[in-house]
């Protein structure tokens, strides 16, 4: 029996809610602490640390919220897949130090799953799904 075909629809919506966690925590911590956030991207001498911090804090919260619910979900996981390899490389390049190795590590084991929602989609359980059926309804009738 081929169990691939089997897999539950809740998998893919739990994965996706994993995953867009990371990034809405992360998103609504810079908006907590902004100055910490600013300072950090000017320390890695970044230009225009304060457009960096907005683009962030847009890219994590919106990019996760749009994740969590399945919305343009290949598009969306593509560009928090560069998301995370991009700032994993800037921010936690530091591989001597274990800690920013980890940080690395995180980063980029975050990009491998969001390139398997790039690939596959949300699964069932998401308002990808649910645009989608009305539009093949629509074609079939």
């Amino acid at each position: 029996m081929n169990h691939a075909n089997h897999t539950p629809s809740t998998l893919p919506l739990i994965g996706r809610l994993l995953m867009a966690t990371i990034f809405v925590f992360s998103g609504v911590g810079k908006l907590a602490a902004p100055a910490a956030t600013v300072g950090y991207i000017a320390a890695m001498g970044l230009p225009f640390p304060t457009l960096g911090l907005i683009g962030a804090i847009g890219i994590e919260i919106g990019g996760g919220l749009l994740l969590a619910f399945g919305l343009q979900t290949r598009a969306v996981a593509l560009a928090l897949a560069a998301f995370s390899v991009v700032t994993g490389l800037i921010f936690h390049h530091a591989i001597g130090d274990q800690n920013q190795l980890i940080h690395l590590l995180k980063n980029l084991a975050m990009a491998g799953g969001l390139l398997q929602f790039a690939a596959f989609g949300a699964g069932a359980l998401s308002l990808d799904a649910r645009v989608k059926q009305p539009a093949l309804a629509a074609r079939t009738a």
